[in-house]
Parts: structure tokens; C-alpha cells; sequence
């Protein structure tokens, strides 16, 4: 199951108590403090990995609590720090602040451990209170309360290229044709109900990663279908590839099913709606498809690729196109 949103509460692990103690001992006379400090408490961490893709296997867990130091002991033994609690999460990660709603932090390099809830520092045993006054001090510290708070983590993919398109434009079949991913590929609208990722082949020995989200309608940017959920997870990508149906059984009209697209992205989002573009018109399979692809490109005025995932036809010179775009821009993606 895909989960991209969910909040948590965490605890870190409380510093052990500090130890009271006198040294007893037949052969030392008057022996003075010595109460060992106590262990400090377990940080919760959070872990960017690429092991998984989704927030899903931290549901259901309630309070993730790091465990309390070890109380300090006699003769001066500290008390054992307490193991981190590490929580995986998938890179592309935003922890965000439940009451606020401000970014806390973005977990967007794998293997970069950042410290969600610090844990409490140990006591000092009565050793430390000794002084020339105070030879036998009965005193020692508690340990300290780890950091205790709740975050809400949202996932945004990230990705070299985002697929765009309305619902059955041939997206999910060209990612599996390009990339070894294996979406839900099936002759009917929203056949994609959550976002995939492939590792395509570029030019040379390059590669780039390829995100597929779920068809958009119009209207998806305000709540209408499953895009509105999805589109965030195009908001890293660099470059986007538009892909517009010009079989004979279109859902829309191709400059309409461009139109429709392109507004939906600007009520999104403004910067997005200027990401660097290819437009791609799919399932072109016979002369009557290419002129619907050359009528596209007339009406928009923009360049339009023309392929078939099919027959294999324009794979080839998207794939360097990509690549070649792909080269030009910035390598950091955008927040």
C-alpha cells in the first residue's frame, strides 16, 4: 500500500539518574563519594534510504520511543548510553512540524541520518558534588527528559523526469517499456492508483530516473480525481514529459488534453508550470496518427515527439532527447 502523508509522535530516551554511594571498604578509612553518572538517553533518528518507497510500514506503530540511559552505579560506573532508535524513511522525505506546518527538514540524500528528538542528558553521580567543603555530598542529578514531539512526514518522489498526461495516455506503458518497473497497464482510465518509479537507460552509459503519477483530469488541481494527492511527487523532478494521446480514441481532443494538463499544472503551481518540457504524442501508429501529431504541434507551437510504445517506434530519439535535455539543466532538484 502507498502511503505519502502520515504523522507521527516520537519520545526519546530519558537520561539515567545519577548515583549516590560512599565507598565502603575495610582497609580505607572515612572513603569518600563515589556514585557514578548516569547514561544518557536514546535520540530518535530518521534514516533516508532507498530500501523503500513508501511511508507505509511506519503506520499503526503509536509513540516511537528511543530507550532511558542506564542509572549511573558505585565506584564510579557510569550507566550505559542508551541505543538510538533509528525510523527508515524513503528518501525525498519533508519532516514537517504537526502544529505549524513549517519544514523542520528535507531528507533528500540517501544514508544522511538527521536527529528528530535529541535524548536526555545522564545525571552527574555525587562524586561530581564533591568539594573541600563538602567531602560526603548525598546529592546527585536526575537525568534529563529526552525531546518528546509529533512531525508529519510527506514524501516527494524524486526523480529525473516526470510523466504527465490524462488518464490513459500511454504513461505507465511507456515507463515499462523504457525502465524495468512493472505498473498496472489495462485498456481503461486511472489504471494507475499510485505513483511508480523506473531506471531507464540514457545515451552512452547514462541513466535517469522516470516517475509515473496517476492520470490527471481537469480539475485535479482542486481535489477533482487522483491527481490533485500525486502531483506534488512532479515537484523535484527536472524535467517533464508531456504525453498526449493521438490514437483514434482519444479521451479529448490532443490540443485540449494539452490545455487541460498545462492549466491544471499552473493552478498547482507556478514554477512548475515552466519546468523544462517535452511533448510527446503517444500511440502514433499509422499515417493518420502522425497527422494528428503534426496538427498538435501546429496548434501549440511547440516541437512534438511522436512514438508508440507498441511498435518501439521514436523510442530511440526520446531517449536522447531526454538525455540531451536532461545534460542542460542543474543537477540539484527543485524544493
Amino acid at each position: 500500500m502507498f502511503v505519502d502523508e502520515l504523522e507521527i509522535h516520537v519520545r526519546a530516551g530519558k537520561g539515567g539518574d545519577g548515583c549516590v554511594c560512599f565507598l565502603r571498604d575495610a582497609k580505607t578509612l572515612r572513603g569518600g563519594p563515589n556514585g557514578g553518572d548516569g547514561g544518557d538517553g536514546g535520540d530518535v533518528i530518521l534514516l533516508p534510504t532507498t530500501h523503500c518507497n513508501t511511508l507505509y510500514h511506519l503506520t499503526g506503530r503509536g509513540t516511537f520511543g528511543a530507550k532511558n540511559g542506564g542509572q549511573g552505579l558505585p565506584q564510579n560506573c557510569g550507566g550505559k548510553d542508551a541505543e538510538d532508535m533509528i525510523i527508515e524513511v524513503p528518501v525525498g522525505t519533508l519532516v514537517l512540524d504537526a502544529e505549524h506546518g513549517n519544514v523542520l527538514q528535507d531528507l533528500d540524500e540517501p544514508d544522511r541520518p538527521w536527529i528528530l528528538a535529541l535524548g536526555g542528558y545522564g545525571g552527574r553521580g555525587n562524586t561530581r558534588f564533591a568539594t573541600a567543603i563538602n567531602r560526603t555530598p548525598r546529592t546527585a542529578e536526575r537525568g534529563k527528559l529526552g525531546e518528546e514531539r509529533s512531525v508529519v512526514l510527506s514524501l516527494k518522489l524524486i526523480a529525473d523526469v516526470g510523466l504527465l498526461g490524462l488518464p490513459n495516455a500511454g504513461k505507465s506503458t511507456l515507463l515499462a517499456t523504457l525502465t524495468k518497473a512493472r505498473p498496472k497497464i489495462a485498456g481503461y482510465p486511472f489504471t494507475t492508483l499510485e505513483p511508480m518509479l523506473g531506471i531507464a537507460q540514457g545515451s552512452g552509459e547514462s541513466t535517469f530516473v522516470l516517475a509515473d503519477i496517476p492520470g490527471l483530469i481537469e480539475g485535479a488541481s482542486g481535489g477533482k480525481g487522483l491527481g490533485d494527492k500525486f502531483l506534488k511527487h512532479i515537484e523535484r523532478t527536472r524535467l517533464l514529459l508531456h504525453l498526449v494521446d493521438c490514437s483514434d480514441l482519444p479521451l479529448e481532443p490532443p490540443a485540449k488534453a494539452w490545455q487541460v494538463i498545462r492549466d491544471e499544472l499552473g493552478r498547482h503551481s507556478e514554477e512548475l508550470a515552466q519546468r523544462p518540457s517535452i511533448v510527446v504524442a503517444t500511440k502514433v501508429e499509422d499515417e493518420a496518427g502522425r497527422d494528428r501529431a503534426r496538427a498538435l504541434a501546429n496548434e501549440i507551437r511547440q516541437p512534438v515527439m511522436p512514438i508508440s510504445s507498441a511498435t518501439g517506434t521514436g523510442l530511440q530519439e526520446l531517449v536522447h532527447a531526454i538525455s540531451a535535455t536532461l545534460l542542460k539543466l542543474p543537477k540539484s532538484r527543485p524544493v
